[in-house]
């Protein structure tokens, strides 16, 4: 909020569900004109929504309403240093509009992306880039909780415990699981999020190096080359398990 204070355009990052609230806690801090709006194919609504928010007149002197073009110039008219634009889906914007937004910020209007990665062109390349904390588990878990008094569902500690893990750190998977869970159709399942590293790869290499020892014993006295030819293998195979240590660190969403 202090880079928006500031004048300051900014692209907010993080996984889908985690700026949910963000509009709403940004206009209650904002003292200016404010206006949110998604686009959702429509360029036309796209702009009403925002001249509404705006209070700039969508019509014209016969009651018409303006076309998209003049709908643009109303608004942009009408917008100065203490005008906030935030639009939660930033990838949606169509080049058209980010090139609309680009005159405005030039012009010192002040706008707020949302996005799951910053697309990384034109305007966003201008703006700072602020990114959202994950909550922790025990927030994680009040969600789910209160998630499942909503839809009338009896959890125990055990089996939220036991579902945490397809969730994550994400809101939106706290809801849906809990959802699918009250559906009964929630199986266990690889969880949709990348948060945790999966160490299978250094299990499975541990398991490997262990086969060392075997080729040993059946190597003693002068049976080196079982030694070296055991030891060769078991070291390959490990290493190959090893070189697929890594996890997706996509965010959900992404």
């Amino acid at each position: 909020m202090s880079a928006l204070g500031a004048g300051r355009s900014v692209i907010v990052l993080g996984e889908v569900g985690l700026d949910a609230d963000l509009p709403q806690q940004i206009s209650d801090r904002w003292d200016g004109h404010f206006a949110t709006a998604t686009y959702k194919g429509s360029g036309k609504r796209f702009f009403q929504q925002i001249a509404w928010q705006l209070e700039v007149p969508t019509e014209n002197d016969e009651g018409k309403p303006l076309s998209m073009d003049l709908l643009k110039e109303e608004i942009a008219m009408n917008c100065n240093e203490s005008t906030l634009l935030v639009f939660p889906e930033a990838k949606r914007l169509t080049t058209g509009i980010r090139y609309w937004l680009e005159d405005l910020i030039f012009n010192g209007v002040v706008v707020c992306c949302c996005a799951v990665v910053n697309p990384k062109r034109d305007i966003y390349l201008k703006m700072l880039e602020v990114e959202l904390e994950l909550p922790n588990d025990k927030a994680i878990r009040k969600m789910m909780r209160q998630e499942a008094q909503t839809l009338g569902l009896q959890l125990s500690e055990s089996r939220l415990a036991a579902l945490q893990p397809l969730v994550g750190r994400n809101p939106v998977l706290a809801k849906k699981t809990i959802q699918q869970e009250a559906l009964g159709i929630n199986p266990e399942k690889l969880p949709e999020h990348a948060q945790y590293l999966d160490i299978t790869p250094l299990i499975m290499a541990a398991v490997s190096m262990l086969g060392v020892l075997k080729f040993w014993g059946m190597a003693s006295g002068d049976r080196t080359l079982y030694v070296i030819g055991g030891v060769a293998i078991m070291v390959g195979l490990a290493m190959r398990y090893v070189g697929k240590v890594g996890t997706n660190r996509k965010r959900y969403g992404q």
